[in-house]
């Protein structure tokens, strides 16, 4: 194997295969202090506990029409869980706010999503935080992923996922630890379906890999399970904000009976808002169609968001 001094090493870097570098529109690393716009360049340290460690925690939000949407509520759930792992950005949390648009702004797209990173930083290979002096800081600008109009017209189908729902310690955090979350939708993609649902330990609902999810019972109230086992979604906050006015609202704990029984079950994500889920394990859920609720809070979160979004 060659070895290489720094000028070579970097030539053959830049020439190295980079997948999914077309999504890439711009991106910042706090150590380097500028934003760059080649993919060749987004790297991480491998010291970096992020990286080895699992130590960190992350949001994704999206920008449309450019406005970003509820960015303050991801940057007070970033805050949040950052505080739980007793982690702390390089820089004030005013300071990340004006960085995340900084980075929106220089993707020169109207529409996008954004990946915010805080992780313990570089400085070796042990577990000990204290290896690391300085955290780390990425903020990533990524082509938009819209759902495509066909999945809010049929819905997605649902299976009970094998994987338990995460600890309820580390389900109250977005961190960076998501193998159960890939483990749940490699088993869905291989049965045939297109979200799995996770379960807690004694049976009850949790929430999808990525999302959360909520019913229609046989009352017509909305229903959220309780998040002893999730994380409250965004977007589901913003949406059941929505809904009050309009139908009675409930979190408690949901069994899997009830799910057989709903009106409706909805996904609720950053990327698609709201979508109907319209089958589970092979069974319609209702009449098999999106309903109702899943078509009014798709429409309402569009229109909320974007009137209530940060400008760029």
């Amino acid at each position: 194997m060659d070895v290489l001094n720094a000028d070579d090493y970097l030539t053959r870097l830049l020439a190295a295969p980079r997948p999914g570098a077309a999504n890439i529109l711009a991106f910042l690393d706090y150590r380097v202090g500028a934003i760059c716009k080649d993919p060749q360049f987004l790297l991480i340290p491998l010291d970096d506990h992020l990286c080895h460690r699992g130590d960190g925690v992350f949001e994704t939000l999206a920008y449309r029409s450019r406005h970003a949407l509820l960015l303050d509520a991801h940057l007070e759930r970033l805050r949040n869980s950052a505080s739980a792992l007793h982690l702390a950005p390089p820089c004030p949390w005013e300071e990340v706010r004006a960085l995340i648009l900084d980075v929106a702004r220089a993707s020169g797209a109207d529409q996008g999503s954004l990946r915010i990173l805080l992780g313990r930083g570089p400085g070796g290979f042990g577990i000990s935080p204290a290896e690391c002096p300085v955290p780390s800081l990425y903020i990533i600008a990524l082509h938009a992923q819209d759902v495509p109009e066909t999945v809010y017209a049929k819905g997605f189908s649902a299976c009970r996922s094998s994987i338990p729902a995460r600890q309820s310690y580390l389900a109250r955090t977005k961190n960076i630890n998501y193998l159960p979350s890939v483990l749940m939708v490699e088993e869905a993609r291989r049965r045939g379906f297109d979200v799995p649902l996770a379960f807690n330990d004694q049976g009850k609902l949790a929430e999808s890999a990525i999302a959360n999810v909520a019913l229609v019972d046989t009352q017509g109230t909305l229903v959220t399970p309780d998040f002893s086992h999730s994380l409250p979604g965004t977007t589901l906050l913003k949406a059941l904000e929505l809904i009050g006015p309009h139908m009675p609202v409930s979190t408690r704990a949901v069994s899997e009976a009830e799910i057989y029984a709903a009106r409706e079950l909805l996904l609720f994500s950053t990327t698609p808002g709201c979508v109907a889920i319209t089958s589970y394990e092979g069974r319609p859920i209702g009449d098999g169609r999106p309903g109702p609720t899943a078509k009014l809070l798709r429409q309402s979160l569009r229109e909320a968001l974007l009137r209530e979004g940060t400008p760029l």
